[in-house]
């Protein structure tokens, strides 16, 4: 059996909480509905009565819209309006789903009339008395709670975007509220000769190559089952805990996997840009404390002698005319050595640690 790529779950983890957030609020909405009406049914307002069957019907139906439009959300209109400002884009699909919202009102009350009487779905009777809920208040009270649904669908989307998948998680479960000492894998990936780039294109160009930049690298950061703990001008910390870095080496892979990206791009750079970006790596594994910090704004961060230690090991990259450097210490845990080619330069005194740290380059044949 074939194994879902991890791409594919990655997706898959940003549809299914729009199912969950769909789901939350008609229950909600029809516990709210239930106990300040607390009708059976009412004929001539064209309500349907809430009865067990109704009640899972409606619960498996609104999960499965919310997972329609969080496929919507994830493979078209995420990119059809990722250009627009976080309000104009909020508009735009507010706009696109409260048209689908009719298209699913039209399509679920037959259906959910069907469940009620045993008939068909196009048998008169139920189809009158779709008509009635049509210029009911009903109808702009269910039209009212998709809109909320929706609302809290796209805010959500957004906080994901800009926090990532796995930050907004942790918010919500409070995993890091306390702070937890943990094993994680860090690389940090440097653009090559950043300052001679932005000085030949300009501050508007060259943010706009930064945005190729990070998006270039994204595939190979989710096939590897990296996070992105933080953008830092032309520099992109990635995260792993430590099984899942190590496990088929994944970690170092990553590396190589954004290096073939770019390389597929490179005449799309130098058309765009008239550079092709090249970069740099240093990585390193220890012991973090992770935790929420901050007032004014919070944030999870990670602190530790990992992260410094990482920087520096990434900075000797120049020194060594190297691509990637690696720390001893993460060399000997890796699953697997015989994909790449290393080279150890030997033990290094790095700035402001007593303690010296045995390095190795990184290559992959050709």
């Amino acid at each position: 059996m074939k194994r879902i790529s991890p791409k594919t779950k990655f997706k898959i983890q940003k549809i299914i909480p729009f199912g969950i957030i769909w789901l939350l609020m008609s229950w909600v909405f029809l516990f709210v509905e239930y106990a300040a009406a607390g009708w059976k049914g009412a004929e001539d307002s064209g309500v349907i009565a809430l009865t067990p069957r109704i009640v899972a019907f409606s619960t498996f139906a609104v999960f499965f819209v919310g997972l329609g439009v969080g496929l919507l959300e994830v493979f078209f209109l995420d990119r059809l309006f990722k250009k627009y400002s976080l309000g104009r884009k909020v508009i735009f699909k507010f706009v696109f789903y409260f048209l689908f919202a009719h298209i699913i009102i039209f399509i679920f009350y037959p259906l959910a009339g069907a469940v009620e009487t045993g008939a068909s779905p196009l048998d008169d009777r139920i189809l009158e008395k779709f008509s009635r809920f049509l210029v009911s208040v009903n109808f702009i009270s269910t039209m009212v709670q998709l809109s909320f649904s929706l609302v809290v669908s796209l805010l959500y989307a957004a906080v994901s975007d800009s926090l990532g998948q796995n930050v907004l998680i942790n918010f919500f479960t409070g995993k890091y509220h306390t702070p937890k000492k943990e094993e994680r894998i860090f690389m940090f990936l440097d653009m090559r000769d950043s300052t001679t780039i932005a000085e030949k294109l300009g501050h508007v160009k060259y943010f706009e190559l930064l945005g190729k930049y990070y998006q270039t690298m994204s595939d190979a950061i989710i096939k590897s089952y990296g996070e992105v703990y933080q953008y830092i001008g032309d520099e992109v910390v990635i995260s792993w805990p430590i099984k899942r870095g190590l496990e088929k080496s994944r970690c170092v892979k990553c590396f190589f996997y954004i290096q073939n990206d770019f390389l597929k791009q490179a005449e799309t750079f130098k058309k765009q840009f008239g550079v092709f970006p090249g970069f740099k790596a240093g990585m390193h594994m220890g012991e973090v404390t992770t935790g929420e910090v901050g007032a004014l704004k919070t944030e999870i961060v990670f602190t530790g002698d990992v992260l410094n230690t990482t920087a520096r090991i990434q900075s000797l990259c120049n020194q060594y005319k190297a691509e990637l450097l690696i720390s001893k210490d993460l060399y000997t845990q890796l699953e697997d050595y015989t994909t790449f080619q290393f080279h150890e330069l030997g033990s290094m005194e790095l700035k402001g640690k007593q303690q010296q740290v045995s390095i190795l380059g990184v290559a992959h044949p050709s």
